[in-house]
């Protein structure tokens, strides 16, 4: 298989044909708050090492053809040190991007909210301390 593109494309151009060879899959860059818009994605390289794992905030979608003649479709979330599994949906058909855009979207903002509260806690405990 050719070497994907290392740019950001429309998430929905690559649905119908598995990960490419050396990809773990794509890391959802921006993300529509439309319900089926559009998502836009980089490739993510496949890991070389254990510690090759999602950066805090990143959410990646991989996909392989199932068993039903759809694709199986995974996402995964780095929160901080870890990596999980947020969801997974087997068989799906067609443009299945439309499918999991609310998840992704939600997921994403989230996280975005979670870790402004967090970095805003961080922020109260350390002007306490000094006080």
């Amino acid at each position: 298989m050719a070497q994907p593109t290392t740019g950001l494309f429309p998430l929905r151009k690559a649905v119908h044909r598995p990960v490419p060879d050396g990809c773990r899959g794509a890391r959802v860059r921006e993300v529509s708050p439309v319900p089926g818009d559009i998502l836009r994605a980089t490739w993510y390289p496949a890991p070389t090492s254990r510690r090759d794992r999602l950066v805090p905030g990143a959410l990646l979608l991989s996909w392989a053809p199932g068993s039903s003649g759809g694709m199986d479709v995974t996402a995964r979330l780095g929160p901080n040190n870890l990596e999980v599994t947020l969801a997974t949906w087997p068989g799906l058909h067609d443009d299945w991007s439309t499918t999991v855009h609310p998840t992704v979207y939600e997921v994403l903002g989230l996280h975005s909210g979670l870790r402004f509260a967090t970095d805003a806690l961080d922020l109260a405990r350390t002007v306490a301390t000094r006080a």
